[in-house]
């Protein structure tokens, strides 16, 4: 399955206007609400971390001894994720766009003493691949999105070819479930831009992506011992016209496309029963119910006063999402 007993600690950050929301339309209401307040609030929140942990190590240098009387520090529910990270059981996620966020990010996890073990989307990653190879971090970032924001009007496509030529462990990621069934072909991508076999530019859906969730020694490649978790394409995998034939998770087969046909028959079937004794109650006369759309999505910039583009109708009412 998707869950892994005894797997790594894990925790997911954010840089940038993720954080700030400086854009919002309500006007800016957060803290921080700059870069640079971004990165202060890593640095007091790992000096917070030090001095806990070092207050918990005092205590348990003298807990227990004859005549001691030191009390416990509180627990900090916040902090106890921090100070795993400091000793390198939980290992960070962390979205970024930007070079000198992902510089200053940098930075301050080396002063502080710990490690970024991925940058995702990292779409600035080309200008600090170099930097990120010196850290240690993994990058995980989109085939060819760029210039749909301004944080990534820098972006390129040969974004994780360059990072992947520099020895960086790279990944393709999605942002959304339709583009995540589709990574092979996204992965195709990086053949076309900067020339990356397509070995490799297989491994960045399959066993790179393991090597960053440091579950590769279950899952990722083919080998005797691992996961039985496997998917057998109709065509080369990162070809358009390929098809998944059989998707096998743990020894277990969740998709064979030959059933998966017989079933749309039977489906099929079922429908047009439906269809046809519909139409004839309708042509005996039968009561007949207008077909009323109960979800809809129309996209528009101004109309109804709605400033983001998104309206949603749902029974005929008008609401704002």
């Amino acid at each position: 399955g998707l869950k892994f007993k005894n797997w790594d600690g894990q925790i997911k950050f954010a840089l940038g206007e993720n954080v700030k929301r400086s854009s919002a339309p309500n006007g800016n209401v957060r803290y921080p609400d700059t870069r640079m307040g971004v990165e202060q609030v890593l640095v007091d929140a790992f000096t917070r971390a030090k001095d806990y942990q070092k207050a918990w190590k005092e205590y348990d240098a003298v807990k227990g001894k004859k005549g001691s009387t030191a009390v416990a520090p509180r627990r900090d529910l916040e902090l106890d994720p921090l100070v795993e990270i400091l000793n390198n059981k939980r290992f960070i996620t962390c979205h970024s766009y930007v070079q000198s966020e992902i510089m200053g990010s940098i930075e301050v996890a080396n002063k502080m003493g710990y490690k970024y073990n991925t940058f995702t989307h990292i779409l600035e990653g080309y200008k600090v691949a170099d930097k990120m190879k010196e850290h240690g971090a993994n990058a995980s970032t989109f085939s060819d999105w760029w210039a749909y924001k301004m944080e990534v009007e820098d972006a390129i496509p040969y974004n994780a070819a360059i990072m992947h030529n520099v020895g960086l462990n790279v990944a393709i990621n999605s942002d959304d479930a339709e583009m995540a069934r589709r990574l092979n072909q996204e992965a195709a991508k990086i053949v076309k831009y900067g020339g990356v076999s397509e070995e490799e530019a297989l491994k960045m859906v399959t066993l790179n992506p393991a090597k960053m969730l440091h579950v590769d020694d279950r899952v990722g490649s083919l080998k005797t011992g691992k996961d039985g978790d496997v998917v057998l394409w109709s065509d080369n995998p990162l070809s358009i016209y390929a098809k998944s034939l059989y998707t096998i998770v743990d020894g277990t087969v969740y998709f064979d496309r030959a059933k998966d046909e017989q079933l749309q028959k039977g489906v099929d079937a079922e429908r047009n029963r439906l269809v046809r004794k519909m139409n004839g109650e309708k042509r005996g006369g039968g009561a007949v119910i207008p077909a009323v759309p109960s979800y809809q999505i129309m996209f528009t910039c101004s109309d109804h006063g709605h400033s983001h583009g998104l309206l949603v109708v749902d029974a005929e009412e008008l609401t704002n999402e």
